[in-house]
């Protein structure tokens, strides 16, 4: 019998779809290959086995016993592609009968059968009965070989016992077997999934050694983990040997290169990658896709992460849970949850059910836009569909509760979550021992560190990032004992580390100890981030420190960071501290050489700090110098010279820079008005402040809380108490709460007026309405009332109740820690310096003791 025979037998009416194709090979291929019963029946069930379908194992049998030879149905080959099909099948149960049947009747299993099983067994991961199988081989008087150890190998790499498939191919040495290069690859894949890289690379060392040629799985393997763990150099050099032993790329290695690259920040050569695996005329597969559409999504370029979906569903590559995912993940990370949500709707048509993940990163994108209902509703959905929450989903409502500061519902929903058997991993416990941090629950905090230790979940570096900044905020953690913390928990920091640290010293006032982390930062091969820099920046200018400042700036170019216009306001904020134009001016100039765009917020910056100082002058030639180089004024230059002149008492070219704005097409705004409103107030010319008023509500400008405050002071200051009053009136009927300094403007018009009933019922208000009276409010009417107390004719009794109210605002006034001012004092020592005030002058005299007078 030969495979022309098979093919004249194949009937034309057969139901199996597979005996169609096998009708359909042409007759030369069957010609090629010997004619020997044995070779022809392998290559017939190799022909078998790959049109089979996976649900007809036993429509093969009953092909083959009706077709082939009876020598041949009796063959061991017969029964182990039998059992072959059941184990690719999933019915491992059937494929062991054949086995016990082979024993008890024969033929005898061989070498392979046993193989095939263990195959079998390892795929559904089974690996204890596969390894009880190893036992069986030897009691059968056969060998294991290469194939048996190798599968084992595997089985247990990828359970991640690595200690195990050691033992086996220590066990597989020893009986002189020679492991090949699928061997070495399967130890080096578990390995790394393990987190042992530099063991693996040992492995690809020895393999070389004993004369094992790496193919490009063992590349790919050792690539694709060296990437993951941040050491692109040694991939990229492995990519290299890849190229000059002239061992091919195929898919797997294009597509770990092409994950590597879009991780170590190298999105455009991984997407050249992927144009050169294409020109290489390989067909990329739905891993190769995932990684694609996942390195552009995280990117934020989720439109062409969706056009890369189209192009791989028109290659007839179908797309996977992990794809959608990737772009529901990247449209939620942009707020676009409409598309987020349309994605997952287009899953379902697709018949792609989502995922846990799929349903925590949508729950998540809700709960962090405030959509509290929807997010809910997804929840209850994916319960609804049989979905477990995972730790993921419960991050997302511990991170919910946390933003609200509702950490008794949180821990709550922990205890429940534990109830029902999940355990919190790492995430959950830092998001729980941030969030009682941050609503200043220290000992709460503490219980979730303890807990997560005990956990066996332990510190990582996030954690314990974490754990100091809460205890530093909170003033309970010394700097100096960082370090000791750290090495006991054998972490290594990380540059959040050394911010926090950094930050710490700061707020100590040990910069020069900050600084040297800077520089300790750098030994631990950390680079100084934006984070870093703006800490220092602030603190150092905040201490005034400009030339320290400069300094870090300076070092800062080396890594690449040039000054920005936040730093350039934060330095000339300190340096205006000098009150000089030109130490301005020279500290503006050399941020501009260190690489500071010269943009209208720059400017802004720069004319801002001179006109806040009065330097309206020197403001004046930086804004022609602007104007010079094409750059436009704004609203804000404007009101910046607008404020200068009126500081320097130079209205009249206040309201010109205001005319040449509204001539340049520039609207002004009310901080424009408010600013021209306190300088006609603080030049007593508020009478004036009508047509400017009415001009803001012509051109649509609603007047503010400031507008009021700054008119009311300001007839307040004239003694205006009429429009003080209808000022006061509007003010509270729009529902503008004054200040307390408008308050106080008030108040010293009724205790002016002698009006004192009116004037406490004020301060009373004042404190209803939240505001608390200052050292001011208590010196007026401590004064009003010693005032009103001197009118002649008054009674005795009215005298001793005026001034019996001064003497209780000023216990008062004592009692909060206020200072009496010089006016205060003259009218107390007036009144107290009468017969028969002694004892009272002593008691307020020893109050006073230690206390400066202001």
């Amino acid at each position: 019998m030969n495979f022309l025979f098979l093919r004249k037998i194949t009937p034309q009416s057969s139901p199996f779809p597979w005996v169609q194709l096998l009708r359909k090979l042409p007759l030369s291929t069957f010609r090629r290959f010997p004619t020997s019963q044995a070779t022809q029946f392998l290559f017939r069930v190799a022909i078998l086995q790959r049109f089979l379908p996976k649900t007809q194992p036993s429509a093969m049998k009953r092909y083959l016993n009706t077709y082939l030879h009876t020598d041949i149905r009796n063959s061991v080959e017969h029964f182990n592609v039998l059992i072959d099909g059941y184990c690719r099948n999933g019915e491992i149960s059937r494929a062991v009968e054949l086995l016990e049947g082979m024993k008890t009747n024969g033929p005898a299993p061989d070498i392979v059968t046993y193989n095939t099983l263990i195959n079998g067994f390892c795929k559904i991961g089974d690996v204890f009965t596969a390894r009880k199988l190893m036992g069986e081989i030897f009691l059968a008087n056969l060998e294991p070989n290469v194939i048996t150890y190798t599968t084992l190998i595997d089985a247990y790499c990828k359970i991640q016992c690595v200690e195990d498939a050691r033992s086996m191919y220590d066990e597989m040495t020893v009986k002189g077997l020679v492991p090949d290069v699928v061997t070495y690859t399967c130890i080096m894949n578990g390995l790394c999934k393990s987190g042992k890289v530099e063991e693996a690379k040992s492995v690809f060392r020895e393999m070389e050694e004993v004369g094992v040629v790496p193919n490009h799985f063992s590349y790919a393997t050792l690539i694709d983990s060296l990437f993951k763990e941040g050491n692109e150099a040694e991939a990229f050099a492995f990519q290299g040997q890849m190229v000059v032993r002239g061992v091919g790329f195929d898919v797997v290695v294009y597509t770990a290169l092409m994950d590597g690259l879009f991780k170590t920040g190298m999105p455009n050569d991984a997407e050249n990658m992927f144009q050169v695996l294409l020109e290489e005329s390989l067909v990329p597969n739905c891993i190769t896709y995932s990684v694609l559409i996942g390195g552009l999504c995280k990117l934020g370029d989720v439109n062409k992460g969706e056009l890369m979906l189209q192009e791989m569903e028109e290659k007839c590559v179908s797309p996977n849970v992990v794809v959608c995912a990737s772009i529901i993940d990247g449209y939620t990370k942009k707020g676009l949850l409409n598309e987020a949500m349309n994605v997952m709707k287009k899953m379902v048509q697709r018949n792609i059910s989502p995922n846990v993940f799929v349903y925590g990163t949508l729950i998540d994108g809700y709960f962090k836009a405030g959509q509290q209902g929807i997010a809910l509703d997804l929840f209850k959905e994916m319960k609804s569909v049989g979905l477990e929450e995972n730790n993921f989903v419960i991050d997302s409502f511990v991170n919910n509760f946390k933003r609200s500061g509702r950490m008794e519902e949180a821990n709550e929903l922990l205890k429940a979550m534990m109830s029902r058997g999940l355990v919190p991993d790492r995430v959950n416990y830092t998001s729980m021992m941030d969030g009682f941090f941050k609503v200043g629950k220290e000992l709460d905090a503490f219980d979730m560190a303890q807990e997560m230790t005990e956990n066996s979940s332990g510190f990582d570096i996030v954690a314990y990032n974490v754990l100091i900044n809460g205890l530093f905020k909170s003033g309970k953690y010394e700097s100096e004992s960082f370090y000791t913390g750290m090495r006991e928990l054998g972490l290594v920091p990380n540059s959040a580390t050394f911010n926090t640290m950094i930050n710490a010293y700061c707020k100590e006032g040990n910069l020069e100890n900050a600084l040297k982390l800077l520089n300790e930062m750098k030994s631990y091969g950390l680079l100084p981030d934006l984070i870093t820099r703006n800490i220092l920046v602030q603190r150092l200018c905040a201490a005034g420190e400009i030339e320290k400042t400069m300094d870090v700036l300076n070092d800062m170019l080396v890594f690449g960071f040039h000054p920005t216009p936040t730093t350039h306001k934060a330095v000339l904020d300190a340096s205006s501290k000098s009150r000089r134009a030109d130490v301005i001016l020279h500290i503006h100039n050399r941020l501009v050489g260190m690489g500071l765009e010269l943009s209208l917020s720059t400017y802004n910056t720069l004319i801002s700090t001179l006109c806040r100082l009065g330097m309206v002058k020197r403001a004046t030639l930086v804004f022609k110098d602007m104007m010079g180089k094409g750059i436009s004024p704004d609203i804000i230059t404007y009101n910046a010279l607008i404020q200068g002149y009126c500081l320097s008492s130079h209205l009249k070219n206040a309201f010109s820079v205001h005319s040449q704005m509204l001539t340049e097409g520039v609207s002004p705004n009310v901080e424009t008005y408010n600013i021209l409103l306190r300088g006609l107030s603080a030049a007593s010319l508020i009478k004036d402040a009508a047509g400017l008023v009415n001009q803001m509500k012509e051109r649509g400008l609603i007047p503010n809380a400031d507008t009021y405050d700054i008119l009311l002071s300001g007839h307040g200051k004239i003694g205006n108490m009429k429009e003080c009053i209808k000022f006061y009136c509007e003010m509270i009927t729009k529902r503008f709460v004054p200040k307390t300094s408008t308050y106080n403007v008030l108040i010293s018009c009724f205790s002016k007026g002698k009006k004192m009933s009116e004037a406490k019922e004020l301060m009373r208000e004042m404190q209803v309405r939240g505001l608390s009276p200052n050292s001011s409010t208590y010196d007026i009417l401590i004064c009003g009332w010693y005032r009103l107390s001197k009118q002649p004719g008054l009674s005795k009794s009215l005298k001793r109740s005026y001034q019996a109210e001064a003497k209780r605002l000023f216990e008062e006034m004592n009692e909060k820690g206020f200072i009496p001012c010089e006016n205060t004092l003259a009218h107390i020592s007036f009144a107290l310096a009468k017969p028969g005030k002694k004892v009272d002058a002593q008691r307020i005299l020893n109050k006073l003791y230690k206390k400066k007078v202001k």
